[in-house]
């Protein structure tokens, strides 16, 4: 679901999100789609072994938490989150 959510971000979010989420999450393969503010992560790392999905959520959501702050935030919100252990 794309839309037209206004931002004052200026860069590659795609870019910064990866970027965020692979600082936080060791060893983490990301990929990022969508657009107009919202968007799917896929996150696959060794490092989610044995964690619950709702452990797996709070620390990619927990990565790009800067991302998701203000009224002109880039990320608007997220409305897939695939993260699994390889």
């Amino acid at each position: 679901m794309s839309g037209n959510h206004p931002t004052n971000f200026q860069g590659d979010i795609f870019a910064a999100i990866t970027a965020a989420i692979e600082a936080a999450v060791p060893g983490a393969k990301v990929a990022v789609s969508g657009g107009g503010g919202h968007f799917e992560i896929q996150v696959i790392s060794k490092s989610f072994e044995g964690q619950r999905t709702l452990a797996k959520h709070k620390l990619v959501l927990g990565a790009i938490a800067h991302l998701m702050q203000g009224d002109g935030a880039p990320v608007h919100a997220v409305d897939r989150i695939d993260a699994r252990a390889e």
